[in-house]
C-alpha cells in the first residue's frame, strides 16, 4: 500500500505541520508495516510554473494535439506528478494557514495535477473523479482560530479547509478527514502541539 505525504511547509524541523503529520506517519508505519510512503514536499520538486506553456500544453493535451518540446517538456513533468497520486492509497497533506489561505506552492501542485481525464473528467456537463482512494487526511495548522479569542469573524478559517477538503473529494478520495492545530503562535502553542500530535497518533489507528 503507498501513501502519498504532501509536505506544504518550507519550515523543514521548526515547521509544526510536518511535526504532526511525522508523528501520524510513525504510528500509522507502525500499524501498517507493509505501508510505503512517497513524500512529495513541494518547495523541493522544483515544480514547474504553471505559466503560458504550460497552459498551452493543458489545452493541447486535452484536445490531442502536437506540442512543441518546451510544452512536452512541462507535460512529461505534470504526469510524472499525476502518477504519484494515481499510485497512492491514502494521501495526507499538512497545511499550515497563510494569510487565512495555504502556501502558494501547495496551489501550484494542485495547479498542475489537476488535469482534465489525469485526475477528473469532464464531458461537457459534469464533472467524475477519476482517483479511488479511500481517505485522506488534512493537518490544517494555524497560528491564532476563529474563535472568539482571536477576535476573528471572517471566513478566512472556514474557506482554507472548505478548499482542500472539496479539492481531495473532487479528485476521487472518498472521505477527508481533518485535523485542526490552532493557537500555535501564542502560550497555548506547545501545549497545543502536543494535544494535536496525541490527535494525529490516535487517528492512525483507523485510517
Amino acid at each position: 500500500m503507498s501513501l502519498l505525504n504532501i509536505v506544504s511547509s518550507p519550515r523543514g524541523a521548526k515547521s509544526v505541520s510536518i511535526s504532526v503529520a511525522n508523528a501520524f506517519l510513525d504510528a500509522y508505519g507502525k500499524a501498517t508495516p507493509s505501508i510505503e510512503i512517497d513524500t512529495l514536499n513541494v518547495w523541493d520538486e522544483n515544480l514547474p510554473d504553471f505559466d503560458s506553456q504550460a497552459i498551452g500544453a493543458k489545452y493541447k493535451g486535452v484536445s490531442e494535439e502536437p506540442m512543441d518540446s518546451a510544452e512536452l517538456s512541462i507535460w512529461i513533468r505534470i504526469q510524472s506528478l499525476v502518477k504519484r497520486f494515481q499510485q497512492a492509497d491514502r494521501i495526507v497533506v499538512g497545511v499550515p494557514m497563510w494569510n487565512f489561505g495555504y502556501p502558494y506552492k501547495l496551489k501550484q501542485l494542485i495547479d498542475l495535477v489537476s488535469q482534465r481525464n489525469m485526475l477528473f473528467t469532464f464531458d461537457g456537463e459534469r464533472y467524475g473523479p477519476m482517483l479511488k482512494i479511500p481517505r485522506a487526511l488534512v493537518i490544517y495548522v494555524r497560528g491564532q482560530s476563529h474563535d472568539r479569542g482571536a477576535g476573528i469573524s471572517s471566513p478566512g478559517f472556514k474557506h482554507q479547509a472548505d478548499y482542500i477538503d472539496f479539492w481531495l473529494k473532487f479528485i476521487g478520495v472518498d472521505e477527508v478527514k481533518s485535523l485542526m492545530v490552532e493557537h500555535t503562535w501564542d502560550a497555548k502553542g506547545p501545549e497545543t502541539i502536543e494535544q494535536g500530535k496525541a490527535r494525529a497518533i490516535a487517528m492512525a489507528a483507523d485510517f
